[in-house]
């Protein structure tokens, strides 16, 4: 589906279903939230990743926080869709802000138990790893919603917010925590010998 909306663009990869918040100080993008409010529209934040923008997400402003006496606003807003910028006019007609074509990305919510039940078991190990003490997640998770959790660079959470199919991006996360799980287990082992140097050990002496 196409449609046209403001842009916001910003150097962060925003995941559908997440809340955002923001202060918003440019007179560009005060004039922005004036109009999506007055319009009853949403917005775009196209991802600046990799020196270019492509993808992004649509965003619904959901609550003004906080109006500023002079315009800032504290805004909350949330993620509904993955979006293809197909074109950018900056300024857009006579306003302020960049707006453009954009695309709304079809999601398929074709997730895999398998991938799932093996995904949360490696999870739960990285979170013990990395000594989070209450594990921000349950059974009934989807990929987009622990995203940000697991130490995904900025560049990988843009390649995974283009994958169009839960398997997709189940398989992309596991992958990824193929890699960085043996590092953090080694870690952790490099951890429990630097706390035992200085204590008695006992060891077996070697036949010869």
């Amino acid at each position: 589906m196409k449609t046209i909306l403001p842009f916001f663009p910003l150097n962060l990869v925003a995941f559908p279903g997440q809340e955002l918040n923001l202060h918003v100080f440019e007179p560009r993008y005060k004039e922005l939230v004036r109009d999506c409010v007055a319009n009853e529209s949403n917005f775009a934040i196209p991802s600046y990743v990799k020196n270019k923008i492509e993808y992004g997400t649509e965003m619904k402003l959901v609550n003004i926080a906080k109006e500023y006496s002079d315009g800032r606003f504290d805004i909350e807003t949330k993620a509904i869709n993955v979006l293809h910028v197909l074109n950018m006019q900056n300024p857009y007609k006579e306003k302020l802000y960049a707006a453009g074509d954009v695309e709304i990305l079809t999601n398929v919510d074709n997730g895999d138990i398998i991938l799932k039940e093996a995904l949360f078991e490696s999870l739960t190990e990285l979170y013990k790893l990395v000594e989070i003490q209450k594990v921000p997640l349950n059974t009934d998770f989807r990929v987009f919603d622990i995203a940000h959790q697991i130490g995904l660079s900025k560049d990988a959470e843009y390649d995974l917010l283009q994958l169009r199919e839960e398997r997709q991006r189940q398989r992309f996360l596991l992958d990824h925590l193929k890699v960085i799980l043996p590092q953090l287990r080694d870690i952790q082992k490099s951890k429990e010998l630097i706390k035992m140097n200085g204590h008695f050990r006992h060891y077996d002496p070697l036949e010869f």
